[in-house]
């Protein structure tokens, strides 16, 4: 425990999380996506006075215990080593606070040590670990990614106006917007009206993905090619998809390697 502890240093780091605070705040309270975050072995017993375990993949072990948790605002737990140094068990004091930040949420990490020689080690020890996290967290999120994107391409093939509208209402936020070489919209109407076009106008012609998406916090990468109802190939290309807090489809850019 940190009681009575003079604790006079501390750092802080703030990043946004794509995501809602009852989203972030799983990770706090479900053994296995601590575990996630930072590593096989980890755990933490989600209330008051519940065990913090931590074990890096450098198979150094920190532990603590929970202090308070409030969700989805804030959680306070202890932090040290088991070896005793640089920060001996018990000996520093940590509080993360969420707060929401448009559909997504803002974290305000506080750490608190006794020792100022400890704060560049473990300002660049958070700068990564945070990191770690919004990408686990992003993940989940964004689980359905692949599926998102032979959507949007299925979509833009659907010849019924009903249809095309319904399933864009399921992937893409409201006011989605779609650049690329031929295309500057916004807004879900717009983009179904645009795809309807492009049909009358490149008849016969679909994308489809190639390979499995690259993801990272909310912006995935999807390779593609276009082919003429024949099965012959058009063109290839790459779409930058960018995904919002509730996992949602908000932009899109497209780059043709080959044009039709």
């Amino acid at each position: 425990m940190t009681i009575g502890l003079t604790l006079p240093h501390r750092l802080t780091r703030e990043i946004t999380i794509q995501a809602s605070r009852e989203t972030v705040f799983r990770f706090f309270m479900d053994p296995a996506r601590w575990a996630a975050w930072w590593g096989a072995g980890s755990t933490i017993d989600p209330r008051p006075g519940g065990r913090v375990v931590i074990r890096f993949p450098n198979a150094l072990e920190a532990w603590g215990e929970v202090l308070d948790l409030d969700p989805p605002g804030q959680i306070r737990f202890t932090y040290g080593y088991a070896s005793g140094t640089p920060i001996p068990a018990g000996g520093s004091r940590v509080t993360i606070r969420l707060q929401v930040a448009g559909a997504g949420t803002r974290l305000h990490l506080t750490h608190e040590l006794a020792d100022a020689a400890a704060l560049d080690e473990n300002l660049q020890g958070w700068r990564f670990q945070l990191s770690l996290f919004a990408n686990v967290v992003s993940n989940e999120v964004c689980a359905g990614a692949g599926a998102a994107v032979d959507a949007w391409f299925g979509a833009s093939a659907e010849p019924d106006p009903a249809a095309r509208d319904a399933a864009l209402a399921r992937i893409a936020a409201p006011g989605v917007r779609f650049h690329d070489r031929f295309s500057t919209i916004e807004g879900r109407d717009d983009l179904s009206a645009h795809m309807a076009a492009a049909q009358r106008f490149m008849p016969g012609v679909r994308l489809s993905r190639m390979g499995e998406p690259r993801h990272c916090q909310g912006v995935v990468l999807a390779e593609w090619v276009a082919q003429g109802a024949d099965g012959v190939e058009r063109a290839r290309g790459t779409s930058v998809f960018v995904f919002g807090a509730t996992g949602y489809i908000e932009s899109v850019t497209g780059f043709w390697h080959q044009h039709p």
